[in-house]
């Protein structure tokens, strides 16, 4: 089922101690604008930082998220938590945009990307994820696997992927505890230092299949099953 931008679905099977309740909602660009402070102060709840890099990090939410809202294709899940009659609460996000089918997102790469992957961008079937945020409380635990389902059910990919900072492992750990897979590594596009590049098969996996990459034929287009390459059918 698919859910219009700012229209809410109650989170089933959310019962947090505080007796509240939590709704997935999608945002337009305009309405992530409007709401960019919230998501903002909730990067620097959620983030592991040293003392005095607060600032820092949150600016550098807030610019990756500008960038994003302008890309084609744009698209957020923000979870609200509401208690009594409290103002809902942002404690989790999701947003990206779908990957360009000329190969840009992949430059810096580092090595041969696998074949499987270069058919799928160039078929136009990879999502890009630019950011999921969650906030650390012991209650919203399984909640960034929620936000990815929903968000990504709503685009034909097949393939969703990332790139974290190496060097914020909490980050990277993170990642990989939802799910995520590392595929190699990427240049930063200014400054020195790696990428960890991560990708999230969103394909079913079968014994011929174990990374969930092969061709889902729900999200094949007019003619394409045709012109597949034997070797990514299911």
């Amino acid at each position: 089922m698919k859910y219009g931008p700012g229209q809410a679905q109650k989170l089933e099977g959310h019962d947090p101690s505080t007796g509240g309740e939590m709704y997935l909602r999608g945002l337009n660009r305009w309405q992530a604008e409007e709401q960019r402070e919230d998501m903002a102060d909730l990067y620097v709840e959620s983030s592991i930082t040293t003392p005095g890099n607060e600032y820092r990090g949150r600016e550098v939410f807030l610019r990756r998220l500008a960038e994003d809202v302008s890309r084609p294709g744009f698209d957020m899940m923000v979870a609200e938590a509401t208690v009594a009659a409290e103002a809902p609460t942002v404690v989790g996000c999701i947003f990206g945009h779908p990957v360009q089918r000329d190969g840009s997102w992949w430059e810096g790469f580092q090595g041969e990307l696998r074949q499987d992957i270069e058919q799928l961008t160039a078929s136009g079937h990879l999502f890009a994820i630019t950011e999921i945020v969650i906030h650390p409380h012991e209650q919203h635990r399984g909640l960034a696997g929620r936000l990815q389902e929903r968000l990504l059910g709503e685009h034909e990919a097949t393939l969703a992927v990332t790139k974290v900072d190496e060097a914020d492992h909490a980050r990277c750990a993170a990642f990989r505890s939802w799910g995520w897979q590392d595929i190699g590594q990427a240049s930063k596009p200014s400054d020195p230092g790696f990428l960890r590049v991560l990708v999230l098969p969103l394909g079913e996996r079968s014994p011929g299949v174990p990374d969930g990459l092969a061709h889902n034929a729900g999200t094949e287009r007019p003619g394409e099953a045709d012109a597949q390459d034997p070797g990514m059918r299911s």
